[in-house]
């Protein structure tokens, strides 16, 4: 190879490299994909009609993938799409120590109050949530009118919300979330901030709605997503890849994984564009 030519090699590396993590930026900060789904429940409270269900998951609030204006347009995008119910799926924040937790917490509240559904707003927290704070994040989207639901299930509309403590950092008690409502009937879905715990839920669980994944995030051609591992967590593997991206059909469930709208602790998307979820839910 002439020295010419290999100079323009060597250059041509690190302008590559720069265009790639601009395009992961771009994509970052893209608006999110709305994404449908028709899913039928056979206990469907008889006469009940059918329902819109927004899922949105890994806002992230706190580096440049996400701030408060970028969240409070994608609140727009949603509200237009006139849900029935709005479920939010954890990880609000970005970080992995209580370090500014108040800060980034306090810039939730007056986004997400802008959210309107007729049954209302229900979340529960992510890992990112219980890394970093999670009363910040609790008091925040109080605030913005959210409730947040801590292994507990309540009943809106025909459906009854099993909302499940976040499964990665061990808060999950699904024998408690269900059992608190039972009297209230009702077709049960469940919300967890992670997809894995989807294997050990009861066979009653028809629909189990997740988010975490960020379907993989960077997912190259031929390649395929990054690695599935966490350093911040002694190399754990961050998901199971069964549960990657989309809609899963297990034996008698339905789980479905938005790849979120924010990005996490690195501001960069390729391959894995943000989505969030409208799924209308009936008999």
């Amino acid at each position: 190879m002439r020295r010419a030519a290999r100079w323009a090699l060597i250059l041509a590396i690190p302008a590559l490299l720069a265009a790639t993590v601009a395009r992961g930026m771009i994509e970052a900060r893209s608006d999110p994909i709305q994404r449908v789904a028709a899913i039928e429940l056979p206990d469907w409270p008889a006469g009940a009609r059918p329902i819109k269900v927004a899922l949105i998951s890994d806002i992230h609030i706190g580096n440049l993938g996400m701030d408060a204006a970028r969240l409070r347009r994608i609140v727009g995008q949603v509200d237009a799409a006139k849900p029935d119910l709005i479920l939010l799926a954890g990880d609000f924040v970005v970080g992995h120590t209580p370090s500014g937790i108040e800060a980034r917490a306090a810039q939730l509240t007056a986004p997400l109050s802008g959210l309107k559904a007729p049954l209302g707003t229900l979340a529960v927290l992510g890992n990112h949530d219980y890394w970093t704070g999670e009363a910040s994040v609790r008091a925040a989207l109080e605030a913005a009118g959210v409730t947040v639901l801590d292994n507990r299930t309540v009943r809106r509309g025909p459906v009854r919300v099993a909302g499940l403590s976040d499964f990665v950092t061990g808060h999950d008690d699904i024998a408690a979330a269900l059992a608190s409502g039972q009297a209230e009937g009702g077709a049960i879905v469940a919300l967890d901030h992670a997809p894995d715990l989807a294997p050990l839920l009861p066979p009653a669980v028809h629909l189990l709605l997740a988010g975490h994944t960020h379907c993989g995030q960077v997912v190259l051609p031929l390649i395929g997503a990054a690695p599935n591992w966490s350093p911040h967590q002694h190399g754990r593997r961050l998901y199971n890849p069964r549960y990657l991206c989309g809609i899963v059909q297990d034996p008698g469930r339905t789980v479905i994984v938005t790849a979120g709208v924010g990005s996490g602790t690195v501001p960069a998307r390729l391959g894995a564009p943000p989505d969030y979820w409208l799924i209308t839910l009936g008999p």
